[in-house]
């Protein structure tokens, strides 16, 4: 028996249905009867009529807003209904009340209409938006959702957390007190000895459904039966919203700094603003103490972030740094205007050693050597641009590799004109800049000076489904002003260059099967030429400019060089081909095979300083591959290659195999021989992985989807390795283990990371995650360490998206 009872919004004069039997008899029979032969009978009329159209329903939100249910009505159920129409409602047997996202089932059920208040006794159930209470007594205000339940046990939808109460006080719908608690994300099996992992017992638990937070008073953690951790007062996640409070301490141990202890506070101002605090004591060094801001809006983004550690006790002195980053455009009616802004600054010399923070794969320890103070203002409108930029670099020293700083731009001033849908297709474009150049000439053993230089381009590219013809013109004018003298006595210097270049490539298909696939291969040669006459550059200073990495990409250019102050003389012919198999039906490449050279008509003399002049007619062959025949497995190659040597110069080989989630294993060889620009050589192996052990006795695990893991009792492998074939030693190192327990993941990484060409940095990380509560870590945080050192790195619990409340609806 059911009935539908009017909201007590509505005025009391409408009556509720009474509990006939019969009515409801006949409903039925129409319904099930009538209906089905009425539209048989309508089949022809309705047969050319358009499919109706789908409309979204208020009744599917994931979240009612308070005025919508409160206009929703209240549905009873019951072996036996008795009351009086819009003032009570008795519900014996089988009790059920539903009201939009909330159903209550009881023994017994007494619903009071004009107070909307329900009585409910005898194994309940509240399950509210996906979120269920249980227990023996409630009494409950259904819209407003206040009351209390008495004996209860709770599940929360978002972290699948539950726990038991002697009393739940509901304050509103968003907000409850539960009293005599405990907490746990650990799930019950079919054991009766089952216990769970971890739980959380305390005295209160206040829980903001709006804030998605939960506070604990009065607090003991338990694990594995043992309680480990008392807590006065704690915070937790109700989902994976951030919330602001006290973070989970990291305890280390360091080479360096001894014993560390960190204690971080996360403030979240605002969806779009926060800021984390930290207070860090380092048994050999003293106290620093830091933070971090960070704001995001629709137009600009930002950092600011600041440590300070006074009187640090192995330097004798105090040790400081801080960062501010910018980036932002506004509107306006002249154009639009930009303000970038990156800058950092340390106390001394040898931050960079005693706070290395750098990770495996990355460039040389010089990039945190080299910190910039760049802020640069820029204008744009239509087809042109203006920036004034200022750059000034603070260098950290070592006595044992010291470095010749970069010049610092105050200022530079750039100007740039490129014309869109120019008549008869072609492509120009006009850049100016102004540039003073400053350094110390004792460390540069240069002049300082003021570069000006103008750039003028045209093109016409011929474009075709077949290939492509652009020849190209450039022309190069070059102003210096200089504080000392030249070699030659001259304070002043220029230089005008004329560079012409012609790319041009076709592109051959057909259809090729290999292995048993079709593939659509294609055949694409390519030939670039390009010339420009030689001046003589030898007395120009070297400002900004290098040698250009020798690749696919730079070798169909104009310049060798990067910069302003050399443009290489060149009358040389590029030739290279490129064949790639790609997949028909959705033009994934899974095969790509390329080869180019150089061929030169006449030796190059202009040169950067120490450098060799390229005399070969042939320069190194350039060969290179990629192959991801299948998702799993990828392949890049690429090698430089001199034919007269008969060696190759520098190879890069690496493989990737990763056959499905938290299986990825990573290696690559890495060598680079000693030439005029690269004066060092080096000869490298890298890996990496993440790999379950459980694999090695045959125990897969489970397809639980991403974010989930795969099971627990299960041990994984992590790591990272950087070993150096000449020195016939490890470089850099990240391993480690990590249990997924189910609903706790214990991890354990030993960190080595080289700080410099004698010493490096160890640690040895370790951290107990509470999934869905908190984590401790010792040792700083070893997630942090294995996601950006460990290529593919998934993390084993990540909720990718939260649940709907319709995935737990009764």
């Amino acid at each position: 028996m059911h009935r539908r009872l009017s909201p007590t919004v509505r005025p009391r004069t409408r009556r509720a249905l009474a509990p006939q039997r019969t009515v409801l008899a006949q409903l039925a029979a129409g319904l099930l009867c009538g209906l089905p032969l009425a539209a048989l009978a309508q089949g022809a009329a309705v047969a050319d009529a358009p499919p109706a159209a789908l409309r979204a329903s208020p009744m599917l939100r994931e979240t009612l807003p308070d005025a919508v249910r409160a206009q929703m009505p209240v549905f009873v159920f019951g072996d036996r209904i008795t009351g009086q129409p819009d003032i009570d409602t008795v519900i014996e047997g089988h009790a059920e009340l539903r009201r939009a996202d909330t159903v209550i089932r009881a023994d017994r059920m007494e619903y009071s209409v004009p107070d909307d208040l329900a009585k409910a006794r005898g194994q309940v159930r509240i399950n509210r938006a996906g979120n269920v209470y249980e227990g023996s007594a409630l009494d409950l205000y259904v819209n407003a959702f206040s009351g209390f339940f008495t004996d209860a046990r709770y599940r929360f939808l978002a972290t699948q957390a539950h726990g038991e109460a002697t009393r739940v006080d509901f304050i509103d719908s968003d907000r409850a007190v539960v009293h005599n608690a405990t907490y746990t994300t650990c799930q019950r099996n079919d054991e009766a000895s089952w216990q769970p992992a971890w739980i959380l017992r305390a005295k209160t638990i206040h829980l903001d459904n709006e804030e998605e937070v939960g506070t604990a008073d009065g607090a003991v953690l338990e694990f594995k039966g043992v309680p480990i951790l008392p807590i006065p007062h704690i915070s937790f996640p109700l989902s994976d919203k951030r919330k602001s409070g006290l973070l989970p301490p990291t305890i280390g141990i360091n080479n360096v700094n001894g014993v560390e202890y960190d204690q971080p506070y996360y403030w979240n101002i605002a969806p779009n603003r926060d800021a984390t605090f930290h207070a860090t004591l380092m048994a050999k060094r003293g106290i620093n103490a830091g933070g971090e801001f960070r704001y995001l809006e629709p137009t600009y983004k930002g950092l600011v972030r600041a440590d300070y550690m006074p009187s640090d006790r192995l330097r004798q002195h105090d040790r400081w740094s801080y960062t501010l980053q910018h980036n932002g455009t506004v509107a306006s009616p002249v154009g639009n205007l930009g303000l970038n802004l990156n800058l950092s600054r340390v106390s001394d010399d040898n931050y960079w050693r005693d706070f290395n923070t750098r990770t495996i794969g990355s460039t040389d320890p010089l990039t945190q050597r080299l910190l910039p103070g760049d802020a640069s203002l820029n204008w744009g409108r239509g087809d042109m641009s203006l920036s004034l930029r200022t750059l000034k670099w603070q260098t950290l020293q070592d006595p044992l590799a010291p470095i010749v700083p970069p010049y610092d731009r105050l200022p530079q001033l750039h100007w740039r004109y490129a014309p869109s849908n120019l008549a008869g297709g072609f492509d120009a474009s006009v850049e100016a800049d102004a540039t003073r150049f400053h350094a110390d000439p004792l460390l540069t053993r240069q002049p300082n000076a003021t570069r000006s230089y103008a750039l003028a381009q045209i093109s016409r590219p011929f474009l075709a489904p077949a290939g492509f013809v652009t020849p190209r013109l450039q022309l190069h004018a070059t102003q210096y002003a200089l504080d000392t003298p030249l070699a030659n006595g001259a304070r002043s210097a220029s230089r005008v260059l004329p560079t012409f270049s012609l790319d041009s490539g076709l592109v051959f298909e057909r259809d090729a099967r290999y292995f048993g696939r079709a593939f659509t291969q294609t055949l694409e040669p390519r030939a670039f030429y390009t010339y420009t006459p030689f001046r003589d550059q030898r007395l120009l200073p070297v400002y900004d400019t290098a040698a250009n990495d020798f690749n696919f990409a730079t070798i169909y250019t104009e310049n060798a060089y990067g910069g302003q102050d050399r443009i290489a003389d060149n009358n040389l012919l590029t030739l290279g081909v490129t064949t790639r198999l790609l997949d028909p039906g959705t033009g994934a490449e899974a095969v790509r095979l390329g080869v180019a050279q150089r061929v030169r008509f006449s030796d190059q003399n202009v040169t950067l300083p120490g450098e060799v002049a390229a005399n070969d007619r042939l320069s190194d062959l350039l060969l290179g591959a990629g192959i991801q025949w299948t998702p799993q497995w990828g392949l890049d190659s690429t090698v430089q290659f001199n034919p007269k040597t008969q060696r190759s110069i520098r190879s890069t080989v690496s493989a990737r195999y990763s056959p499905g989630a938290y299986r990825t294993i990573s290696a690559a060889y890495r060598l680079q021989r000693a030439t005029s620009t690269q004066l060092v050589g080096s000869e490298q192996i890298d890996v990496g992985w993440q790999w379950p052990i459980n694999d090695l006795w045959g125990d897969k695990g489970q397809d639980l989807g991403a974010g989930r893991g795969q099971g627990g009792g299960r041990w994984y492998s992590v790591g990272r390795l950087n070993y150096s074939l000449p020195d016939r030693k490890l470089v850099d190192a990240v391993v480690g283990f990590e249990y997924d327990g189910c609903c706790w993941i214990g991890r354990v990484v030993l960190q080595r990371l080289q700080s410099s060409l004698v010493s490096a940095n160890t640690r040895l990380l370790f951290q107990l995650e509470f999934v869905g509560f908190s984590r401790l870590s010792l040792g700083a945080n070893p997630l942090t360490s294995l996601k950006q050192n460990i290529p593919r790195y998934q993390y084993l619990r990540e909720q990718v998206s939260p649940p709907s409340r319709f995935s737990n609806y009764d």
